[in-house]
């Protein structure tokens, strides 16, 4: 659900941001427990407002918050934790420049033509802008700055057109409009909805709880929390709804003619616990950094991990090249989160503040860091220093995926190419930029070989090729 303001923003540790996390119940106990769980775990993919979206017996209410879900959570009124739940959406979000974050939270909560109806977005819709463009010049008038709303605009234009009665004819028509990274959850008193784009850009999978509930995620570490079993992926261009007795009706809405699995979620965004396009995130990143080792190996005395996204490929890079792996930064976790200062003396302090140096791990020894990626390069340079600084006699580097030197249209937050790292100098000058004695990537096909279920061409790696499966659309619309 990125907005065109995302690309002004990183994290404070200068890597990419993913958008969005959803998790869906329909049937079965404690549900409103179950999407605060669920959620919680899936805070990694969003920590600016989290929300959640109920219906039962009194109808559908909506609580939505900035802040963290167990902060948005606790600010829950009593009697949601009382009155009977008969399913519910929720969403995790990430924070964007220049918006409200309390306009944009989702699950967004609408009436269509007397029908109340919700919806939680993870992606981005390529053409948003065009579509947009197009809604506003027929009189439609927005409420939020997220693509996600645009969803609702063409399911409402189709409803009162050509499906009067049948929201999700009316759905399937307004899909017909979009290009790019969609995952959503929709809901209304009756029926739950859980839809992937036709490419399956982003995961998306169903699961069952022992209680005859069922549960819609963006990763399957999202069920072993709550207590549900994976059942399987909600597929590429499918739509499944959920009824009211608990049973699922699966649609093909578009075919799949091209699967283009984000290959970053295996490098960086998704949990190590959990199975993403049916490969182990822990294994994934694991071979990559075996894979890593086998390609670019080191004369080092110890690996050290990036925290925390490098750990597991750190620990496959060590066991390859048999070096002893140890922890030389640590991180503090009760750092919260920040906008990144736009000076570049301000994002070294924000990192220092972040990850520490462990002088007595490094002094004096050849130190190699794993690292999962290089996207600015500010902030790396300040580790590098820092390193060097507390008495480390060489610093290199391997990175568990080659250089970035692309923008992402389908649901990251990269920056604009001319500010990606591996696109400001040439390949052999990377290390000497960045302070190191030496510095290597992982190549694209050893990154490729690490997955497993799908072959490598199932694979979306635009931000490293710029070959995009989906042309992006490169207007902004003003605002």
């Amino acid at each position: 659900m990125m907005t065109k303001d995302s690309a002004a923003t990183m994290r404070q540790d200068d890597g990419p941001k993913e958008c969005c996390g959803l998790f869906g119940v329909c049937g079965g106990e404690a549900i409103v427990e179950k999407i605060r769980s669920g959620l919680h775990t899936l805070q990694h993919r969003g920590q600016e407002t989290a929300g959640i979206m109920a219906a039962g017996e009194n109808g559908c209410k909506l609580h939505r918050g900035s802040g963290l879900v167990d902060t948005v959570f606790a600010t829950l009124p009593n009697e949601w934790w009382t009155w009977p739940v008969e399913r519910a959406i929720g969403h995790v979000r990430y924070s964007t420049a220049g918006d409200s974050s309390v306009i944009n939270a989702q699950p967004i909560m609408v009436n269509i033509a007397g029908q109340t109806v919700g919806i939680a977005h993870n992606g981005t819709i390529c053409n948003s802008s065009s579509l947009k463009k197009e809604l506003m010049e027929q009189g439609v008038i927005f409420q939020t700055t997220s693509d996600t709303e645009i969803v609702l605009h063409l399911m409402a234009r189709s409803l009162l057109k050509n499906h009067k009665g049948n929201l999700w004819k009316a759905l399937e028509e307004a899909l017909g409009h979009l290009k790019g990274a969609y995952c959503l959850l929709l809901m209304t008193e009756k029926e739950m909805v859980a839809v992937r784009d036709p490419h399956g850009f982003r995961p998306l999978v169903i699961g069952h709880f022992d209680d005859g509930g069922l549960a819609v995620a963006s990763e399957t570490l999202a069920f072993d929390v709550t207590g549900a079993r994976f059942l399987r992926e909600v597929e590429p261009g499918e739509m499944v709804v959920f009824s009211r007795n608990n049973q699922m009706k699966s649609k093909r809405f578009a075919p799949c003619e091209r699967r283009a699995h984000c290959i970053f979620e295996h490098v960086y965004f998704a949990r190590p616990g959990s199975y993403v396009f049916g490969d182990s995130v822990y294994r994934a990143r694991k071979e990559m950094g075996r894979r890593l080792a086998i390609e670019s190996p080191v004369e080092a005395d110890i690996i050290i991990p990036m925290p925390d996204s490098g750990m597991f490929a750190a620990l496959g890079y060590a066991e390859e090249v048999k070096i002893p792996f140890d922890m030389g930064i640590t991180r503090n976790h009760y750092v919260g989160r920040t906008f990144i200062d736009p000076g570049a003396k301000g994002r070294q302090r924000m990192v220092m503040r972040k990850l520490q140096p462990i002088a007595e791990a490094v002094v004096g020894k050849r130190v190699c860091i794993i690292e999962d990626s290089i996207v600015r390069g500010s902030t790396c340079r300040a580790r590098v220093k820092a390193l060097r600084e507390v008495g480390a006699k060489e610093v290199h580097m391997r990175v568990s995926c080659p250089p970035h030197r692309f923008g992402c249209y389908y649901g990251i937050d990269f920056p604009e190419r001319e500010k990606l790292f591996a696109n400001k100098f040439e390949p052999e000058c990377y290390h000497k930029v960045l302070g190191l004695d030496s510095l290597a990537y992982l190549s694209e096909e050893g990154m490729l070989a690490s997955v497993k279920n799908y072959p490598p061409e199932d694979y979306c790696r635009a931000c490293f090729n710029g070959e995009y499966p989906v042309p992006p659309e490169m207007v902004n619309l003003k605002e």
